[in-house]
């Protein structure tokens, strides 16, 4: 089979564990777009911070971001796919984060929020810069000028999970998914990395068996499964493996080269 769309995760995919890009990856992505493959990231993370990455690589297209929420044309910058959510709904959510002293973050497609940011304790201050984002101070619903599309917390492994265990007890109107250990996302019910990654496979003209996923993570499951071919990278969880169709090696030894080169470089 000939794969014509090949959609990348990001962190713990694409990137090794110190968000950087390997030559062999870069190598590898390069020379299988040279020979007509299209690639597209699928990522937790916003455009702001992923569309370089692409640009970094040489590649146009599109970048599917906040877990499929929101789809961004490389070039022009514009959002031509997206879920929103209504924010008032994040009210309960927002009031319990405040009340348990768990940080949060509220996005839109290239907004990122956050309750008094320069009051952000060195942890939370580390984490954004890790990823190159500078968030700034939430305003009134009605000053934002895009739609929110995703709303995540951020702690230790334990309090998410903690975290994901009382929340899934609401009546919710959000997909909930982790795309981390210290993570736990909320979006619009019908968003996610699959839903996004099947949209933009129509609109390009791609039928399933034509395309290639990778991925690390339970947010990467969706599209594991939508792909004509679902590889697992090798830190993946147990669950995340089962639901793919292969294992490349992991992110800290390029497993993304690996894979292409045996499944769309060679071919």
């Amino acid at each position: 089979m000939t794969y014509r769309l090949i959609a990348l995760d990001v962190d713990g995919t694409l990137l090794n564990d110190h968000h950087e890009l390997s030559a062999a990856n870069k190598e590898s992505i390069q020379q299988a777009a040279k020979n007509g493959a299209e690639f597209v990231l699928c990522t937790g993370r916003g455009p702001v911070n992923t569309i370089p990455i692409m640009e970094d690589m040489g590649l146009n297209g599109y970048v599917i971001t906040h877990n499929g929420a929101a789809t961004v044309d490389i070039k022009t910058r514009k959002v031509v796919d997206q879920f929103p959510i209504q924010a008032e709904e994040l009210v309960p959510y927002i009031d319990y984060c405040r009340q348990h002293d768990i940080h949060f973050d509220v996005n839109t497609a290239f907004g990122l929020y956050v309750d008094r940011a320069d009051e952000m304790t060195l942890e939370v201050r580390s984490m954004y810069e890790a990823v190159f984002l500078t968030p700034m101070d939430l305003p009134l619903w009605a000053d934002l000028r895009e739609p929110v599309v995703k709303f995540s917390a951020f702690g230790s492994l334990e309090a998410m999970n903690a975290l994901e265990k009382e929340w899934s007890t609401w009546n919710s109107p959000f997909y909930m998914v982790r795309s981390g250990d210290f993570f736990l996302d909320l979006m619009h019910k019908d968003a996610s990395k699959g839903a996004a990654l099947q949209r933009l496979a129509e609109k390009r003209g791609y039928r399933p068996e034509e395309v290639l996923a990778m991925g690390n993570y339970y947010n990467d499951i969706t599209m594991l499964t939508f792909a004509g071919k679902g590889i697992a990278m090798d830190n993946s969880p147990v669950e995340v493996k089962a639901a793919a169709d292969e294992i490349t090696l992991s992110n800290n030894d390029s497993g993304v080269h690996h894979a292409l080169v045996k499944h769309v470089v060679n071919v």
